[in-house]
């Protein structure tokens, strides 16, 4: 008989790693790889990549989870090409043809036609996505052939810009809020101007803070020793920026950490603050809020 194979031992590990999503990958096939990569006990991401988008997909280990809603409610950049005059029933490269139009817009007309889709819009999300409709993910119905009606929904976008344009394509780049589809904007846009599109191409450039510039690549982590793979991974701390950070010592964070408030001191201490953190010598303690002077935790980050 042949021995049972030893399961590798899991890690209580925390900190967060900015994958550069590689382009056929789903983000939850991604966030396995590294975990399993990683030994690590508990991972999650902080926003959905569709499989043919590469980019940014912010992943959380251990107690950095619990920053993840302040990292998947913020901005996003993306980057996309819109492809002229084909529809799909997914409204990317991977689906099927379903109308196709000679019409091909010009710049000037593409430039007008965007200020059409800035600030709060409404959108239909594609029938190929994550959705759920009546318990079932949309595009499990979607591929067995079932007709359903996709609910709209209210989006904000910030700036939708026109960077470079052809008869074949165009390339975008646009800032938005969370619940966005690029593939419902980019199908939305070409029929407002008499046509049909799809999305060649996608990449998200930034989510929050996290942009382009601290990435890294699926291949250059799988390729990384242990060691390496830890050295790559961000404080806890970086799923909080932005947010007002209150300084504590080492005997208010372990009350904090037993569900505590604590009575904040010092010429400066806030009296009333509606969200924020408390870090002892530079690590996170707890995410709470201040009251009458006093940190009161509301989610409390383990010592590491």
């Amino acid at each position: 008989m042949k021995k049972a194979q030893q399961k590798r031992p899991k890690r209580n590990i925390s900190g967060w790693l900015v994958l550069n999503k590689p382009y056929d990958m789903t983000s939850t096939d991604a966030v396995g790889r590294v975990r399993w990569l990683l030994q690590a006990k508990k991972a999650g991401h902080a926003g959905t990549l569709d499989p043919l988008a590469t980019g940014i997909l912010p992943i959380a280990f251990g107690e950095a989870t619990k920053t993840i809603p302040y990292i998947q409610d913020s901005i996003k950049i993306y980057h996309f090409t819109l492809v002229w005059g084909i529809a799909t029933n997914t409204d990317d490269v991977e689906g099927e043809v379903i109308a196709t139009s000679d019409i091909r817009p010009a710049r000037d007309q593409v430039e007008v036609a965007l200020e059409n889709f800035k600030g709060v819009i409404t959108q239909v999300p594609p029938a190929f996505s994550a959705i759920k409709i009546k318990g079932e993910r949309a595009y499990d119905l979607a591929r067995a052939g079932e007709k359903f009606e996709m609910p709209s929904r209210e989006v904000e976008i910030e700036s939708f810009d026109l960077i470079e344009h052809d008869e074949k394509q165009s390339k975008f780049e646009v800032v938005c809020a969370k619940g966005t589809y690029i593939r419902a904007l980019a199908r939305d846009l070409a029929l407002s101007l008499g046509t049909k599109g799809h999305v060649g191409s996608l990449h998200r450039a930034s989510v929050g803070h996290f942009n382009d510039a601290n990435t890294i690549d699926y291949e250059e982590f799988e390729k990384a020793s242990l060691l390496e793979q830890e050295n790559m991974l961000r404080p806890i701390s970086d799923g909080l920026i932005g947010m007002p950070e209150i300084l504590i010592d080492a005997s208010q964070a372990m009350s904090i950490r037993l569900g505590n408030p604590v009575l904040l001191t010092g010429a400066n201490a806030p009296i009333s603050i509606d969200e924020a953190w408390a870090s002892c010598k530079g690590e996170v303690v707890a995410i709470g809020y201040v009251e009458k002077g006093q940190f009161k935790p509301k989610r409390v980050i383990l010592a590491g």
